[in-house]
């Protein structure tokens, strides 16, 4: 019995399994299969659910109690020989608990595959029908495993859970405006000093009546500095007066407790114990969102991952979607609103509301919600269809969303000269306020009258235009007597001119002899000196 054992079958000839690329002729038929390989050991499972058991141990690479008993048994009688192990993980194993030498190679899967595809011709004594309904059984309980549709892993509970958170919140808010404006008329000063509702039910339902306040203890309610304050205000309150009977109507209810024989508190019934069942429920909600879809809660939170697998119906209806869907998961209406009108479509649905969008500045949360949308898709479909239950890939994801956030916000900052790389030094911001007074003549509509002035200074005002007045007529007639005296020269320069002129032309006109061109040379000139004389004139 020399050669390979192979999960209970004998190899029979070494040889022809070193052709590896021609080894599947071998398995062509059933004879040529029993020729290569001998059944050695074959052991029937009892049930579904240890056959089940068997398989998913395989597939996580464990050693189950049934396998370790027949390798105890058969392998160990033939400690020398060496055993074909399809999983090299699971033979490691093998190796380490039982002692034994195991062979994964290329050779071993074609070999695997051959015994596969000729099962039927040698395990003798079962039928086909049964062999497929076995395999087909075995194959259903096994992809179940895989996809963990088990009840701890049911999402319903997760939609009806933020449903009911939803609708808590509202009834509380309902019945927290009601107690405080019902109650704001009687002591109106206790809504502005307490802020917090329940904690302000809490004092309604222990006080009732404002004039009880200050004989009251307060101190496992509010803390000393408030309840000091609540009890000067309610001194001097400007609340109307109210009868025992307004103040019964406020802190009882109209039905009557048949199990108590009294009225149970509007307060204490409706608002304090609805607030405290609401943080069971989210309490509940982070625990099933950890336990169903762990990296989708670390990605965007509790709350945001339940609506968005409550939206999309289940997760694993949710991880059918791409990111694009994710993204804008929850503004439907605005979506198909926008494609109507041929506007731009909304970068955000439900995903808005996660602490990494929030984080960012209005310019990038459209960058920041689309990656944030790619990784939780991605987070969405690893707890869905994943094997492994851990949150590492979502605190992956997670890491480089905020590595990615950051260098987008640095990216504003980072100086425009030079290479770029360096970051730019931001001076101290320091509030400079420019303090202005106010101006109180806008508030009268009287026409403004001068202030009386005194006779002293009316004279010297008056004495100083005097002179002012003096020195302006004075150079105005200098300058006037200037023009004159330029303007008389300039005449009298015009004059010894002409008359030069008029002499060269006498003496010119005695020694030449008259012809008739030069009597029409001179009427000429004549008429020229009249027109001169005339412009003068």
């Amino acid at each position: 019995m020399s050669g390979l054992v192979s999960a209970g079958r004998m190899v029979l000839d070494e040889k022809k399994l070193q052709e590896v690329d021609s080894l599947w002729k071998e398995f062509e038929t059933p004879e040529k299969a029993n020729k290569i390989v001998k059944l050695k050991h074959f052991e029937k499972f009892q049930d579904t659910t240890e056959a089940l058991a068997a398989s998913t141990a395989l597939v996580e690479g464990k050693l189950s109690k049934n396998l370790k008993k027949i390798l105890k048994k058969i392998v160990a009688k033939d400690a020398h020989e060496q055993l074909a192990i399809a999983d090299a993980k699971l033979g490691g194993v093998i190796k380490d608990k039982l002692n034994l030498s195991c062979i994964h190679s290329p050779m071993v899967t074609e070999l695997m595959r051959g015994i596969r595809s000729q099962v039927e011709g040698l395990i003798t004594g079962l039928p086909s029908r049964e062999m497929a309904a076995m395999c087909l059984g075995l194959a259903h309980s096994l992809s179940r495993y895989k996809l963990k549709f088990s009840p701890d892993k049911v999402d319903t509970m997760i939609v009806q859970a933020i449903s009911l958170l939803d609708d808590l919140d509202k009834e509380l808010n309902n019945y927290i405006m009601r107690c405080r404006e019902w109650y704001g008329w009687h002591f109106p000063e206790l809504g502005k000093i307490i802020t917090d509702n329940l904690t302000y039910c809490k004092c309604v339902q222990k006080v009732g009546d404002r004039k009880n306040f200050s004989s009251s203890d307060l101190s496992d309610i509010l803390p000393e500095e408030i309840e000091v304050d609540v009890k000067a205000a309610a001194e001097i309150s400007m609340g109307t007066e109210v009868s025992e009977e307004d103040i019964s109507n406020i802190l009882h209810l109209c039905e009557q407790d048949e199990n108590r024989g009294q009225r149970p508190s509007l307060a204490q019934i409706q608002v304090i114990e609805i607030s405290e069942y609401r943080t069971q429920l989210y309490d509940y909600l982070k625990n099933r969102m950890m336990a169903i879809a762990p990296n989708l809660t670390v990605m965007v939170g509790e709350l945001v991952g339940a609506r968005l697998i409550a939206h999309a119906g289940s997760l694993l209806n949710l991880a059918k979607h791409p990111a694009s869907t994710v993204q804008i998961l929850g503004a439907e209406k605005a979506l198909f609103r926008a494609l109507k009108s041929k506007r731009d479509t909304p970068k955000f649905g439900l995903i808005y509301h996660a602490s990494l969008v929030g984080q960012t500045t209005p310019k990038n949360k459209g960058k920041i919600s689309r990656m944030l949308a790619a990784k939780t898709a991605l987070s969405i479909r690893y707890d869905a269809l994943g094997e492994d239950s851990s949150a590492e890939l979502g605190a992956e994801n997670r890491l480089k969303v905020e590595t990615r956030m950051r260098q987008l916000e640095e990216k504003g900052i980072r100086r425009i000269s030079g290479t770029g790389k360096a970051l730019a030094r931001a001076d101290r911001y320091q509030h400079k306020s420019e303090v202005k007074t106010f101006d109180p003549s806008g508030d009268s509509t009287l026409p403004t009258v001068a202030k009386k002035r005194k006779i002293e200074e009316v004279v010297e005002e008056e004495t100083e235009v005097k002179i002012k007045a003096k020195k302006i007529k004075l150079e105005l007639k200098g300058t006037e007597q200037a023009n004159a005296e330029e303007g008389e020269v300039v005449k009298k320069k015009k004059k010894k001119k002409e008359k030069k002129h008029r002499a060269e032309e006498e003496a010119t006109l005695a020694e030449e002899p008259c012809t008739s061109t030069e009597v029409e040379s001179s009427e000429k000139k004549k008429k020229k000196k009249k027109k001169i004389k005339e412009q003068d004139d």
